[in-house]
């Protein structure tokens, strides 16, 4: 969720942010001197002071909200145990983190080749296909017998029949198949480039036995679409002894056409057993489904060719041609394999803009489609840029239709709601089918096309000064997978430069960065933020206070003693600040870091080290007031999260029955902490005025905080003068609360 202090620079678009912003060679530049262009460098000059003027630091815990609820869906699973949360004690609005098979994906490449034996994988492929090539295809062909009796009948009666579905379905297969059954003397394909006007001169009628003729994946345009006319034309050719089919993609340019059917892929399942079968005996093929590998792949979303290649290397690896890694890693192959052919192709097969688009839906995986695409054509005028710098970058206003560019990018379109400042809406979004291709397409862009490097930088900081917590978010997501990739390149490109930029929302993404890399296990990352805590750019210190708040929690003894450390530098060098911005860092560190899981051995990390020193105690105080002021969900009358955590600890007697009690009472003793925990306690009566499990916890709390007459009269005199809500006389429970505390 936003907040007030996180501004949208022009409405909450991409802003410029980076070197990217500005034209590299001058093509655009402007002649000072004119007094229009002076005028408007003026009001850019402004502009960007009235910007830097409401640039502010997001709170911690606002910002961990915003990670948490934007972080990509690979981030956020199975390490509720591992980071902080919204519950002390507990796993609510954690940090989280996930390997997603981190050394797998983000290790070394697997390539495997796949094909359907004795038939080229090529969809321009022309000529006759060799009868033994569909007698090998028809034993392991597998379809739902009732459709394929259908669309027989409708071939039979029309000669033509447009066959419509997904790429990679089994439609091409499922066209020679049919006029294989036809019995036809002869089976030819022709090129998917012909020209809808000019199909029919690519027949001929069949005069010395029957013919069969596959189109298989025509290529359609707007200004070129197939039309009844051609289809009408086609079958006056084809004559009483020829037949046509022509597969065409669901998001193919059609008018009007008749002789139209959509096909139906079997199962992965289906086709995995008809391969097995041909290529080894019914009992092994049986021992083999019966493998976990094999469950795993069928569970996900594979294509059938994909399915026809595992069927080869199950066989090779029942034959003692193959070991079990090559099984249990052919699903990551196939997923590697695709990403390679999106970004190997030319750009009739795959154009740049799309190329684009796949790079924004890695980094926006499961983010509001309409989103994705706003920031997909910010990358495209930025890769045009790389591609030709000599021409003007333009995105078409219409292009492709979502259908297609889900279809490319084997993803999926669905309604959820996204966290906003305004609470939960709906949303369109869009997602990857398979979770491990937005690893590993950007692995792929980042190490494997370094020459796009300089636009996705570019992008990424664009995306890094953008008014939207999700924008920023993603970019933060996206460096940590590069990072994870190739720390050294990530660093010095593009966390470094933000870590130690001005404005505080870009060092907050570095933050974030470093905070998500960590949690996919990227090395080194407590060690950099050691190095910067202890170093002598405030910027980056302000960063690691930040990052220790969010990684803290695995290693909090460590994470203390930097902050321990840094906020005693803080009071040498800096000793009439000490209510400065870093200050304030340090405290809501500490805070973050008592409501994480790690709760109980940070509290008697602070016990043990409140009377270190003035710089500590202050530390300690102030971070632990802080965490006093969180309520459960956020809400204003939520119950206190220390408050929860007490009523729970106290009947066990544990550290925080003696901890939180002790801190209470030296915040509310300290002359610097008072001010601050008496606002917080009367919020918490003001709580439990309207919270009966809130009045008994804290009515147990109150007495622990009595152990002096000068503790009893604070108490007493809160109680006694508190106002209510909107000036309202004191609450009755505040009457009740102070015939809990002991006199003295």
């Amino acid at each position: 969720m936003s907040t007030p202090e996180q501004p949208s620079p022009g409405g909450g678009g991409p802003t410029p942010g980076g070197p990217q912003a500005d034209d590299p060679k001058g093509k655009d530049a402007k002649d000072p001197k004119d007094p229009e262009n002076a005028k408007d460098a003026a009001r850019r000059e402004g502009a960007d002071d009235e910007s830097e003027e409401r640039d502010q630091p997001q709170n911690a815990w606002s910002a961990r909200r915003d990670l948490v609820d934007h972080s990509p869906r690979s981030m956020r699973v199975g390490a509720r145990a591992r980071f902080g949360g919204g519950t002390v004690g507990g796993d609510q609005n954690n940090v989280t983190g996930n390997q997603v098979d981190g050394d797998v994906i983000m290790g070394t490449k697997t390539v495997y080749q796949f094909s359907i034996p004795g038939f080229s994988g090529s969809a321009s492929a022309s000529g006759e296909v060799p009868a033994a090539t569909l007698e090998r295809l028809a034993e392991h062909f597998v379809a739902d017998e009732t459709l394929v009796a259908a669309l027989l009948d409708r071939l039979r009666r029309d000669h033509v029949l447009i066959l419509s579905g997904a790429r990679f379905t089994g439609r091409r297969t499922a066209a020679l198949m049919l006029l294989h059954r036809l019995g036809l003397a002869a089976v030819r394909t022709l090129d998917r480039d012909t020209d809808p006007s000019a199909l029919a001169d690519q027949l001929g009628a069949a005069e010395d036995g029957s013919r069969g003729y596959a189109l298989c994946d025509l290529s359609t345009r707007r200004d070129r679409p197939l039309r009844e006319p051609h289809l009408l034309a086609a079958r006056d050719r084809l004559g009483e002894h020829g037949y046509l089919i022509v597969t065409v993609d669901d998001t193919a340019v059609l008018e009007d056409v008749p002789f139209a059917a959509a096909w139906r892929p079997p199962a992965a399942a289906e086709v995995l057993a008809a391969h097995l079968r041909t290529r080894t005996d019914a009992a092994t093929a049986a021992k083999l489904l019966e493998l976990p590998d094999v469950a795993e792949f069928l569970a996900g979303s594979h294509q059938l060719r994909e399915v026809v290649g595992f069927a080869s290397v199950l066989a090779r690896h029942a034959a003692g041609e193959l070991g079990a890694d090559a099984v249990a890693q052919f699903s990551l192959g196939s997923v590697e394999s695709q990403v390679r052919e999106w970004f190997e192709e030319d750009e009739a097969s795959v154009h740049l803009r799309d190329k684009a688009f796949l790079v924004a839906l890695a980094a926006f995986d499961g983010g509001p489609y309409a989103l994705t695409a706003e920031v997909s054509d910010l990358l495209y005028r930025l890769l045009q840029e790389t591609w030709n710098r000599s021409q003007e970058p333009e995105v078409p206003v219409f292009g492709t239709h979502i259908g297609k560019r889900l279809q490319l990018a084997r993803a999926e379109r669905y309604e959820e709601e996204e966290n906003t400042e305004w609470g939960p809406v709906p949303q369109q979004k869009a997602r990857f089918v398979d979770e491990r291709v937005s690893y590993v397409l950007l692995r792929e862009v980042w190490t494997g096309h370094p020459s796009a490097r300089p636009a996705l930088i570019g992008w990424l900081r664009r995306l890094a000064d953008d008014g939207r917590p999700l924008v920023r978010t993603r970019a933060a997501s996206t460096v940590a997978v590069l990072a994870r990739t190739d720390l050294p390149s990530a660093m010095a490109l593009v966390i470094e430069p933000w870590g130690t930029s001005k404005p505080f929302r870009q060092r907050l993404v570095a933050v974030n960065a470093l905070t998500l890399a960590h949690l996919i296990d990227t090395p080194h990352v407590p060690r950099i933020l050691d190095s910067w805590c202890g170093g002598d750019d405030p910027r980056l210190r302000w960063v690691a206070v930040r990052a220790y708040g969010l990684i803290g929690p695995e290693r909090p003894e460590q994470a203390l003693a930097a902050l321990r450390g840094a906020v005693r530098r803080l009071y040498e060098d800096e000793p009439d600040d000490l209510d400065g911005e870093m200050a304030r860092e340090l405290a809501e560190a500490v805070e973050l870091l008592l409501l994480s899981p790690a709760s109980d051995r940070v509290l008697a990390e602070l016990r043990e080290h409140l009377d270190d020193d003035r710089a500590v105690r202050d530390l300690a105080l102030g971070g632990f007031v802080n965490a006093c002021r969180r309520t459960e969900d956020d809400e204003r009358y939520g119950t206190p999260l220390v408050l929860g955590w007490y009523a729970r600890s106290a009947p066990e007697n544990g550290e925080p029955a003696h901890g939180i009690p002790l801190l209470w009472r030296a915040a509310l003793a300290d002359p610097r902490a008072t001010r601050h925990a008496l606002e917080v306690l009367r919020e918490w009566v003001l709580i439990a005025d309207r919270s009966t499990a809130t009045e008994w916890a804290l009515a147990a709390l109150l007495p622990r905080l009595v152990t002096s007459p000068a503790e009893y009269e604070r108490l007493s005199h809160l109680l006694r003068t508190m106002p209510g809500e909107d000036g309202d006389p004191p609450p009755s429970v505040a009457t009740r609360l102070h015939a809990v505390l002991p006199p003295r």
